[in-house]
C-alpha cells in the first residue's frame, strides 16, 4: 500500500498546483482493492501537511432498503440488492459535491451495510468550512456505460437466470449513461486501482466480509447480518459485468492507473 499511497499523493501534489480549491479526486477500484484504505491514508497525509479534506464513498449514497424494494417492483427485482448504478441516491451525491465545491456547510452521508440502510442524518459528519481536496471513492466511480451490443449476452449465472431478457442490465447501463454521468462529471481527476483480473475480486470481497464479521463481534452486534462465502459469491455477480468493463476501459482515461497484484501491491504505475 505504501507505493500506491506515495504514487497517488505525489500525483495529487502536482494536480493541486495552480488548481482551484477544492480539487475533487475520484478513486475507483474493484471491491476489496484497497481504495478505502488508500483514501483514509491519503486523508491523513493531507491533514498532516495542513490541508483540509472531505471523504465521501459512493457506498454511502446507497438508497434505503425501502426505496430499493420499490425499485424491485417498479423496474426489476434485482434492484432490491444494493450495488449497481441505479441503487444510489445520485441527487444526494450531486448536492454533497456541489456544496463542497461552493464551500458551504455540508453533511456527509453514511450508510450502515450491516443494517442495509443509511445511518440517521444526526450521525452524518458535518464539513463546515472550505476544504482543499474532496476524495470520492467507490467501485464504479468514474465508470462509463457499455455499448448496447455488449449487453445482449449474459455473463454469469445471475444474469442468465434472473435477467434473461436483459432488462436489469439495460437499466443499469442507462443509469450509468444518465444521472451517473452528471455525478462523475464533477471529478477533476481520477485514480484507478486495477485488480489483476476479476478472479481475485471474489477473494478480496470475501476477506472484507470476514473482517466485517470480526468487527461486529468485537462491537457486540451479533444480530447484524454478515454474508456467508456462498452469499458473497452470488453477490459479486451483481458487480461482475461492470467490474470487467471498468478493468478493460478505465486505464485509457484515468489520470493515474495503479496496477495491483493479488496482495494489492502496485506492480505498474501509468
Amino acid at each position: 500500500m505504501s507505493r500506491v499511497l506515495d504514487a497517488t499523493s505525489n500525483a495529487l501534489d502536482g494536480w493541486l498546483s495552480g488548481h482551484r480549491r477544492p480539487l475533487i479526486l475520484g478513486i475507483c477500484g474493484a471491491q476489496g482493492s484497497g481504495k478505502s484504505t488508500l483514501s483514509r491514508h491519503l486523508c491523513e497525509r493531507i491533514e498532516a501537511r495542513g490541508g483540509r479534506v472531505a471523504l465521501l464513498s459512493i457506498d454511502d449514497l446507497y438508497l434505503s432498503r425501502k426505496a430499493r424494494t420499490q425499485m424491485a417492483v417498479d423496474v426489476h427485482p434485482l434492484f432490491a440488492t444494493r450495488g449497481v448504478p441505479g441503487t444510489h441516491d445520485v441527487g444526494l451525491g450531486l448536492a454533497v459535491l456541489d456544496g463542497l465545491r461552493r464551500g458551504t456547510a455540508v453533511r456527509l452521508p453514511r450508510f450502515d451495510k450491516s443494517s442495509d440502510d443509511p445511518k440517521p442524518e444526526s450521525e452524518w459528519p458535518v464539513v463546515d468550512r472550505p476544504v482543499d481536496v474532496v476524495l470520492f471513492e467507490g467501485w464504479c466511480v468514474g465508470a462509463r456505460p457499455q455499448d448496447e451490443a455488449a449487453l445482449s449476452t449474459p455473463i454469469n449465472d445471475l444474469e442468465r437466470d434472473y435477467d434473461p431478457d436483459g432488462r436489469w442490465r439495460h437499466a443499469v447501463n442507462a443509469a450509468l449513461g444518465g444521472p451517473y454521468r452528471d455525478l462523475f462529471a464533477r471529478l477533476d481527476r481520477l485514480v484507478f486501482l486495477a485488480a489483476p483480473d476479476f478472479a481475485v475480486v471474489r477473494a478480496w470481497r470475501t476477506q472484507q466480509e470476514h473482517g466485517l464479521k470480526h468487527r461486529l463481534k468485537r462491537e457486540g452486534r451479533r444480530g447484524s447480518h454478515v454474508m456467508s462465502d456462498a452469499e458473497v459469491g452470488r453477490f459479486v455477480q451483481y458487480y461482475e459485468r461492470l467490474t470487467r468493463h471498468i478493468l478493460a476501459t478505465m486505464p485509457a482515461y484515468a489520470d493515474l492507473t495503479l496496477r495491483l497484484d493479488e496482495a494489492r501491491g502496485a506492480v505498474g504505475i501509468v
